[in-house]
């Protein structure tokens, strides 16, 4: 043990124990130790020279002064055979470490200095200090002792008392954060009250609308069909004989009444889509020939030499399975408004095939005025129309695109725009490519309480899954899975009675359902996917594409 010397004493009984005891202290405070250290230098002291009395040992106590250490070296005679013992154990509690080497004889305590604190006094400072100190008895030695546990004691009962005032002011702490969020919990309930009773005067609201329009709308039908039939009586052959005048009256009769027939049934078509009772009839669908005979009916609508459509198909597959009528529909609305507002250029179709998440593209874009930023998504409110002088001179009912993006959900697919105000619109519906009835996933379970949202996901797979089930929380969606366990669950992380993160806990454990792979669809800011979760889609941003390359991905990764 190296270090600067600064005292020995030999330990032959009691009387030098306590000496030994005394002399630690003192070594202790003119090294720089806190009150407490000294006691715990002393009291190890005190313990180890104890035990070495009553083995019968002869032990020389060397003290000793590093840098930023106290060390103390106890040697005594090998030979008696002292071994660890509780006072060894319990000095090795007090001092930063302690070595005992029975072959060699001798007991190494190390007790460091608080970190940054030099010795207050030299070496040599010390050692005079120490020759001066008055011997000291067994009494004294037990009076400060006495003394010292008096001073603990009374610290105890002051740590005591303020660790009471303490828990006092936590507790009332904590009752007034208890009745503040009772308070906001209270506020919470009734504010969800209210929600809910504004949801259902909304629904009714909405209810009522579409009641009306559809109603409105089957009666508008049968008086418009009338005025329909009767102008062809009155225009077709066997008809009485009309002036030139007379025959051009009754021909805008009956195209006013073929415009208002067609406004009709798109207003029925769109009170059917919010209902969600739009059901496509799928067939296999000649897309070559359907994009050559929309070219061949709107091209003479244009009305201008300077304007030019074209369609390209080369990129796609030549059939697709899918309703054939709506999807006529929705492209004929893209490119009739192409058409519309471009007063020079191009309005082109596109139909290619996305190989990563096997959709069907059809991307409709042209030259002409373009939408600005700001009314890229208005232009799919209903009888919303971007206000200019061309809208005014075209005039519309602002139903177009709204019915197209209805019909492309319930195809299960997406409707998006793009646009610069002045170069411009890009238009792209994406449809699953199907060419058979071949489902890709057997059976697809959607957890959500979210009524709506599950509408809208279900649209999405329409034909990518033959079993699609749906569960509102998590202790169902268990029912559901132990019954027809699925191929592939999607599941809301925020869900009463059991939420996401617990019904994947519980499908960990199920032997039959640890395998199934779980794709999070949450409006929870954080992406990283819990434990047991193959990854995280926001419902904000939630598209067909990335939903089913989701799939796709989680579905590859189970098989490999």
């Amino acid at each position: 043990m190296t270090g600067d010397e600064l005292i020995q004493i030999r330990v032959r009984d009691d009387q030098d124990v306590f000496a030994m005891r005394k002399l630690g202290r003192e070594v202790a405070g003119s090294v720089g130790l806190e009150t407490q250290d000294q006691i715990r230098v002393a009291t190890a002291l005190s313990e180890i020279g104890r035990e070495l009395v009553e083995a019968g040992a002869d032990a020389s106590v060397a003290f000793r002064l590093e840098r930023d250490a106290l060390l103390v070296a106890i040697d005594f005679s090998a030979k008696i055979g002292f071994r660890s013992s509780d006072g060894v154990t319990l000095a090795g509690r007090l001092v930063d470490l302690i070595e005992l080497d029975p072959a060699e004889g001798r007991i190494s305590m190390v007790k460091r200095l608080p970190q940054g604190r030099k010795p207050r006094l030299s070496a040599e400072e010390i050692r005079t200090r120490l020759a001066t100190m008055a011997p000291t008895t067994a009494l004294d030695e037990l009076r400060r002792q006495n003394r010292e546990l008096a001073d603990t004691l009374e610290e105890v009962l002051q740590l005591n008392t303020e660790l009471q005032e303490t828990n006092q002011g936590v507790l009332a702490l904590y009752n007034q954060l208890s009745e503040e969020l009772e308070e906001t919990n209270r506020g919470v309930v009734a504010l969800y009250a209210e929600l809910d009773e504004k949801s259902a005067q909304l629904r009714t609201a909405s209810d009522a609308k579409n009641r009306f329009w559809a109603t409105v709308s089957h009666e508008l039908r049968t008086p418009l069909n009338s005025i329909i039939g009767l102008v062809r009586l009155l225009v077709g052959p066997g008809g009485e004989p009309l002036a030139v005048e007379q025959l051009h009256q009754i021909n805008l009769i009956g195209s006013s009444a073929e415009t208002l027939l067609s406004l009709v049934s798109e207003l029925l078509d769109m009170a059917k889509a919010e209902a969600g009772r739009l059901d496509p009839q799928p067939s296999m669908v000649d897309l070559v020939a359907l994009a050559e005979r929309l070219r061949m009916t709107l091209h003479p609508t244009a009305g201008n030499d300077e304007v030019t459509l074209t369609v390209e198909v080369s990129q796609a597959p030549p059939e697709m399975l899918v309703d054939e009528v709506m999807l006529t529909r929705i492209l004929r609305n893209l490119l009739s408004n192409g058409l519309k507002f471009t007063e020079r250029g191009e309005v082109k179709l596109e139909v290619s095939l996305d190989a990563t998440t096997r959709d069907l593209v059809f991307t409709v874009t042209d030259t002409g005025i373009g939408v600005p930023e700001e009314h890229l998504e208005r232009v799919f409110e209903e009888f919303f129309q971007v206000p200019g002088p061309i809208q005014v001179r075209s005039k519309g009912t602002g139903l177009g695109l709204p019915y197209a993006r209805r019909l492309a959900e319930a195809l299960g697919g997406a409707l998006h725009l793009t646009s610069v105000a002045g170069s411009g619109t890009t238009a792209v519906l994406r449809l699953p490519y199907r060419h058979d009835d071949a489902p890709v996933v057997g059976r697809l379970l959607i957890v959500d309480d979210d009524e709506e949202f599950r509408a809208v996901v279900r649209r999405m797979l329409t034909g990518f899954a033959a079993h699609i089930d749906e569960a509102s929380d998590g202790l169902r969606a268990l029912e559901m899975m132990k019954e027809n366990p699925p191929d592939i669950a999607l599941v809301d992380l925020l869900m009463p009675r059991l939420d996401g993160t617990a019904l994947m806990l519980r499908m960990s454990d199920d032997e039959r359902l640890h395998r199934v792979p779980v794709i999070i669809v949450t409006v929870a800011t954080a992406r990283q996917a819990p434990e047991g979760a193959h990854m995280v889609v926001s419902k904000q941003e939630l598209r067909r594409d990335t939903l089913l390359e989701a799939i796709g991905s989680a579905l590859g990764h189970v098989d490999e």
